[in-house]
Order: structure tokens, then C-alpha cells, then sequence
């Protein structure tokens, strides 16, 4: 599985950017598909989740000004983000996931794109 995210780019506080994930699969594969980001000297974080039937969820501080959504025909989910701060710097990297199941065991199998980076000037 791969994953190849685009869109990032340097913006103005309170503009817009749309990030994009394409997957090398049909994303009728994935459990869930999501977007995540690391800024420097933090941990990475989740920043919003949309799972296979299109249930959302969004961390708290974006939750309002960020739009995630996907397109099974495209094999494809992106980020829409609006109204962005300085405080949303940070490289953004898609993520996927496909649960498998082993007995009674389930494991996730993570899948990540290469990160994209987001810079908005204050």
C-alpha cells in the first residue's frame, strides 16, 4: 500500500489550503483514513479521522475550521482547511489503516504517506 500526499504549502493566517491523499489501493480496503501532524519539537498528533463509511472526527482544536472528506471513486481523502493559524504550522502526513483479524486477535496495519508540510505566516 502506498500513499502519497500533496497540497501543503505556505499560507497567511486566517487563508485556506486543501491537502490530498491518493492511495495505490481502492480505499474500500481501509478501516479508516486520516491526517495527522507533527510540529517541530511536539509530538505527532491526529487531526481528523473519517472511517469507512464516513463517520468524522476531529481533534478539538480544529474542530470547526477543518473538513475532512473522500472520494472512493478517486481512491482519494483530503483535508480541507480553513482559517488557518500560525499555531496549525506543521508537516501533515495521511495515514490509513486496515484491520485484519487473527482469532480472536485484531491488529491494525498502519499505512503512512511521505507528510506534506503546511507553514502559515502570522
Amino acid at each position: 500500500v502506498q500513499l502519497q500526499a500533496s497540497g501543503g504549502g505556505l499560507v497567511q493566517a486566517g487563508g485556506s489550503l486543501r491537502l490530498s491523499c491518493s492511495a495505490s489501493i481502492s480505499i474500500f480496503s481501509f478501516n479508516t483514513m486520516g491526517w495527522y501532524r507533527q510540529a517541530i519539537g511536539k509530538a505527532r498528533e491526529l487531526v481528523a479521522l473519517i472511517t469507512s463509511d464516513g463517520t468524522t472526527n476531529y481533534a478539538a482544536s480544529v474542530r470547526g475550521r477543518f473538513t475532512i472528506s473522500k472520494d472512493n471513486a478517486k481512491n482519494a481523502w483530503y483535508l480541507q482547511m480553513n482559517s488557518l493559524k500560525a499555531e496549525d504550522t506543521a508537516v501533515y502526513y495521511c495515514n490509513s489503516v486496515i484491520q485484519t483479524h487473527k482469532g480472536w486477535t485484531r491488529y491494525n496495519n498502519d499505512y503512512w504517506g511521505q507528510g506534506t508540510q503546511v507553514t502559515v505566516s502570522s
